[in-house]
């Protein structure tokens, strides 16, 4: 299942992507399916053939599928109690930093007023002026997790959509803690959509890529990773509980600013437009102001 999240009326709703549009869940909402992102995690399985069943059974009813272009879109998942990301975790991105591959996964957090749309228009901060991206794909687990085994991890998870995180690298480095770089507001776009993992074959063999104002900067793929997503989800499980709704950023191939040799880094500014595409997950826009 893809979905979406979008406003409507001035509240976040949940959609489903179809071939006929953006399926207006709360437009036909019935007690038997969820109806927000949320639910639709908690419910697992179930919730999945409860969507299913309600856009079928309203297959007839043109007004409840929505042009896409038309929606002013929702974080992905709106609501996660957590916000983990994965530091240098691609080869070929410590490759270009001239930084030795972690022996262990490199973890820190964005929190809540990171996260933004596709689409949506994200305003550099005063403080700092060495503003960079990060393609990144993000894993959206679906249970509660403690202690998982490699082996089992993936079955841990609901989904996968893509994320930009994006930093401010001058603020990043003032510490040993990279917390103050990685949680400007709206800085960390997510989206466009939630695909369901059984849509992904394999999360560790995905084309990752991210355009500049149309030139391709990032261009690699998950298999990539220094840690990949069952290593991660179980490292990080017998650190903390992971609970549904949950994301995790994975980390970011190599292309970024900072991998530019000093002098000819051309940071962020405003009127740049970025997009991240993820293979099977679609096009994350941002615009930056």
């Amino acid at each position: 299942m893809i979905t979406v999240t979008f406003y409507k009326d001035d509240k976040l709703v949940l959609g489903v992507k179809t071939d006929k549009g953006i399926f207006d869940v709360q437009a036909a909402a019935n007690e038997n399916a969820p109806t927000t992102v949320a639910e639709l995690i908690a419910q697992g399985e179930a919730g999945k053939r409860a969507l299913e069943d309600l856009v079928e059974t309203n297959q007839g009813n043109d007004a409840l599928f929505l042009a896409e272009d038309g929606l002013t879109f929702g974080p992905s998942v709106p609501a996660p109690q957590k916000i983990i990301c994965v530091g240098l975790n691609y080869k070929r991105h410590a490759d270009e930093c001239n930084m030795a591959y972690p022996k262990e996964p490199i973890i820190f957090s964005k929190f809540a007023n990171t996260l933004t749309a596709h689409n949506a228009e994200v305003k550099l901060p005063t403080k700092g002026k060495e503003f960079d991206y990060e393609a990144e794909l993000v894993i959206v687990i679906g249970k509660e997790a403690k202690n998982v085994s490699e082996q089992d991890a993936l079955s841990y998870v609901y989904g996968y959509t893509n994320g930009n995180d994006l930093s401010v690298r001058d603020l990043q480095f003032v510490s040993s803690q990279w917390l103050l770089g990685k949680t400007t507001d709206d800085f960390c776009p997510i989206g466009p959509y939630l695909v369901s993992g059984e849509h992904i074959d394999n999360p560790d063999n995905l084309s990752i890529k991210l355009k500049r104002n149309g030139e391709l900067r990032q261009n690699s793929n998950t298999s990539d990773l220094i840690f990949n997503t069952s290593e991660i989800i179980s490292y990080i499980s017998e650190h903390m509980t992971l609970v549904p709704g949950d994301i995790i950023l994975t980390g970011t191939p190599e292309g970024v600013i900072m991998g530019d040799p000093e002098g000819q880094r051309d940071w962020l500014k405003p009127g740049d437009v970025l997009e991240v595409e993820i293979e099977n997950l679609g096009t994350l826009k941002t615009f930056i102001k």
